[in-house]
């Protein structure tokens, strides 16, 4: 049996451990976002979160607890103050890891670790793009891009007000997995959390469609004026508003159908190495 094996030693003494897990929780108070180990991100949080209940309880025997633990005076401040208003209605849960690869070096697992409903919350980020994709997609199944544009994405809010009162098995504008990222996201939030957050997605939905609209008229404009100056093409693998297609094929382009195809008829192979050649011709 294991026994006395509670926590990871990060290969560090006891006093050198709990050093470097208070500097680690003292930045995340500072900043609200680091990025550290994969491991070292679990037993932060772990500890955040019993520092933040301390916050949220404001009494005497907290404060010095909280202040002879955290090394910086500005974030005990920022726990008693901020910390304690944002969360004072959230039970638990005040902290979020994200995976983040591999650091390059030793390869060790890379987390970003962050406070929920900070400033640059990433879920926040992700979830109002998700948002605004899908919207997109919805109307342009009866809608061309143009008029999409002249009306602009009025009814954002009126869709995520809407999936915030369905279950997850219900149908909806928006998938099953992004509708339960808005509630949650929401959940703990103020009133007007629902309206900043239908005005991002909005945003994002109306740089979809604008930017490959722009550089279409960019691109006529040149080549009306100088057929050799042309813009660069998008990267391959980018998917357009509407675009259907698996990322897959999209990110394969037209070297890998041409590929397929020659399989398909038992010709010879063009590989990527001789493709780049001057004898090879892709048609």
């Amino acid at each position: 049996m294991k026994h006395g094996v509670a926590f990871r030693k990060f290969s560090r003494t006891s006093s050198h451990r709990m050093l470097m897990l208070r500097n680690l929780v003292t930045s995340l108070f500072e900043h609200e976002q680091i990025k550290t180990t994969l491991p070292k991100a679990r037993d932060t949080a772990r500890l955040a979160e019993k520092i933040i209940t301390m916050g949220k309880k404001g009494d005497n025997g907290s404060y010095t607890r909280a202040s002879g633990f955290l090394l910086k005076p500005a974030t005990v401040t920022k726990l008693f103050s901020t910390f304690s208003k944002r969360y004072a209605d959230r039970p638990g849960g005040y902290t979020r890891i994200h995976k983040f690869g591999h650091r390059q070096g030793d390869n060790a697992p890379h987390a970003i670790l962050e406070l929920v409903d900070n400033p640059r919350d990433l879920r926040w980020e992700m979830t109002s793009r998700a948002v605004g994709w899908e919207i997109i997609r919805d109307k342009l199944r009866s809608q061309r891009p143009e008029a999409i544009m002249n009306a602009g994405v009025e009814q954002t809010l009126n869709v995520v007000q809407f999936d915030l009162k369905l279950d997850h098995k219900e149908q909806g504008v928006l998938r099953p997995i992004t509708r339960w990222n808005v509630q949650k996201i929401l959940r703990y939030r103020s009133k007007d959390a629902a309206k900043d957050f239908s005005q991002k997605a909005t945003e994002y939905a109306d740089e979809l469609l604008a930017t490959p609209m722009a550089f279409q008229s960019i691109h006529e404009e040149l080549k009306s004026k100088n057929p050799s100056t042309l813009p660069a093409r998008p990267n391959a693998g980018h998917k357009r508003p509407g675009d259907i297609r698996p990322a897959l094929v999209v990110a394969q382009g037209k070297l890998a159908r041409r590929i397929f195809a020659l399989k398909r008829k038992n010709r010879p192979l063009i590989t990527m190495e001789n493709a780049l050649t001057d004898n090879a011709r892709i048609v």
